[in-house]
Parts: C-alpha cells; sequence; structure tokens
C-alpha cells in the first residue's frame, strides 16, 4: 500500500523549517550507509544529533501525531526520529530496500514496516530526484509538493533518480506498526475510510448508522486480532 498525506505541515513551517535545514552544516550520506547501500548512496545528510534535526524532527513528529490520515494508514507504534537528505549536482540514491532493524535513541530496536518520505521542496525546484517505488503493479514515481507526504512498505525495492539541476531537500523516516502485514493494514485502511465515509453520509439514516456501528465493530476487532502491542 502506496498512500500519498498533503499538508503534513503547514507552508509557515515548510518555511521555517528550510531556514533552518538550508543553514546546517551536512555531511557525506554514505557515513550512515549500509555495507549495500554505500555501493549506490550519493547524498547529503544532516547528523542525527545536530540540533537542527533534532529542532525539526519534533515538529514532524507533533504534526504526525495530530494527523487522521497518517494515523489510520500507518497505525504506528514505534516512529524512528525523522532524519534529512539533500540532493545536488547530479546525486542520486540506486536501487535499494531499506534495513530490517533500526535503532532508537534509547537503543530499542524496531522493525521497520513503513518508510516514508516528506518534501521540503516545491517540485518545480529542482529537476530529476524522483522516488521510485516497486510496488506489485509495477513502478511508482512520486515527486510531492512541500510538506506532502508518501508512506510505503519498507519492504519495497526504491531509488531515487539524479536530481540534475537544483536541491531536493527531504526528510526520511521508519515506523514500525501495530500491524506487521502490509495486506492487513490494507484491509484496515479501506475499511476504516469506507466506516468514516458512511458517518458523514448518513448521520440521520438509521439503517447507515446501524451499519456503521457494525462495521466499525469488524474494524476493531480485526485490529485486536492483528495488532502488536
Amino acid at each position: 500500500m502506496i498512500i500519498e498525506i498533503p499538508d503534513i505541515l503547514s507552508t509557515e513551517q515548510i518555511a521555517h523549517a528550510r531556514r533552518r535545514l538550508e543553514s546546517a552544516d551536512w555531511e557525506d550520506g554514505k557515513k550512515t550507509a549500509g555495507h549495500q547501500a554505500v555501493q549506490t548512496k550519493n547524498n547529503q545528510q544532516l547528523p542525527t544529533q545536530h540540533p537542527v534535526a533534532k529542532e525539526v524532527g519534533q515538529l514532524i513528529l507533533s504534526a504526525l501525531s495530530s494527523n487522521p490520515l497518517f494515523l489510520t494508514a500507518a497505525l504506528p507504534k514505534e516512529i524512528l526520529p525523522p532524519m534529512f537528505n539533500l540532493y545536488t549536482g547530479n546525486e542520486s540514491f540506486g536501487t535499494h530496500v531499506d534495513n530490517a532493524i533500526r535503532t532508537l535513541p534509547d537503543g530499542r530496536r524496531i522493525r521497520t514496516d513503513l518508510s516514508c518520505t516528506l518534501f521540503f521542496a516545491e517540485p518545480d525546484e529542482y529537476e530529476g530526484g524522483e522516488l521510485i517505488i516497486e510496488d506489485t503493479y509495477g513502478s511508482k514515481e512520486v515527486k510531492l509538493p512541500a510538506g506532502h507526504l508518501i508512506l510505503y512498505p519498507s519492504t519495497s525495492l526504491h531509488q531515487v533518480t539524479p536530481v540534475t539541476k537544483g536541491a531536493r531537500l527531504c526528510s526520511f523516516f521508519w515506523i514500525q506498526s501495530m500491524v506487521r502485514s502490509d495486506e492487513q493494514r490494507s484491509l484496515l485502511f479501506d475499511l476504516d475510510i469506507s466506516i468514516q465515509r458512511l458517518a458523514q453520509a448518513g448521520p440521520d439514516n438509521q439503517a447507515v448508522n446501524d451499519s456503521t456501528v457494525q462495521l466499525t465493530g469488524v474494524y476493531h476487532n480485526l485490529l485486536r486480532q492483528w495488532a502488536e502491542m
């Protein structure tokens, strides 16, 4: 399941974050690459302990915690603190799959079920830099407006094409979901969205209200069965 989530951050928040990020000290992205990724990773990255990374990362986490679409789609159990990358001058990241396990700042390890990319630059500010995600039905090319986020299974092969002009500035991070299976999360997402639409469409229709209550029960019973706490 690949889901675009618009307007995670406001225009004002994006502008503030960009000012902070653009004035920060960046390092070679290869420093944090694994054995496989170091062969194909060619970008710049903000050190995870950099004060700007922590500040803007907290801004993102706060926004995510109150975004209904994100919560419905991800069912997050743990979120790795957001990281930040920058692509300029023909930099790219070749086809790879994300590491299955990541370590939280407190030393606990999480399973990466979902990968996220949050865009800080507008699509017309740079050429190239598309995020290409391979899924069951082929390749999906992603290049979103600033403030928008793409959520996709961490099992997916993906790449970032060369940025031939301008600069691509993004945040990226991983989520361990309460529901490990992408198929089960997809079913729960579709069911939850349908329940919300029914609730909005039939507030004065008793038959619709009864169906909404019944389907809500089905949703929570499935979540109760599938969730890992």
